[in-house]
């Protein structure tokens, strides 16, 4: 068990331990510093590159919801196309 000291008191403590563990995990997730060198990344920057990245996924999905209601716009709804359409939106 590690002896290092929580950041808050209550019951929603989180160890130093802790939050090097999910720094570390982001540090995996997100591509732009994926491949850089753990020491050579702050956790500012691990938090702050996991925002623009979550900003730029949440970008791409509205740009993907607009393209695919444009796209089913154009088609007739019980056409192949559309049923096709609507099996890969439900898996």
């Amino acid at each position: 068990m590690s002896t290092r000291r929580s950041r808050h008191s209550g019951p929603s403590r989180i160890s130093d331990d802790q939050i090097i563990e999910l720094l570390s995990k982001l540090r995996q997730l997100v591509p732009e510093i994926r491949h850089r060198r753990p020491d050579k990344v702050s956790a500012s920057k691990v938090l702050h590159e996991t925002c623009n990245y979550i900003r730029n996924l949440h970008r791409e999905v509205d740009d993907l919801s607009e393209r695919l209601s444009q796209l089913l716009s154009t088609i007739d709804s019980d056409s192949a196309e559309a049923a096709i359409i609507r099996s890969l939106i439900m898996q």
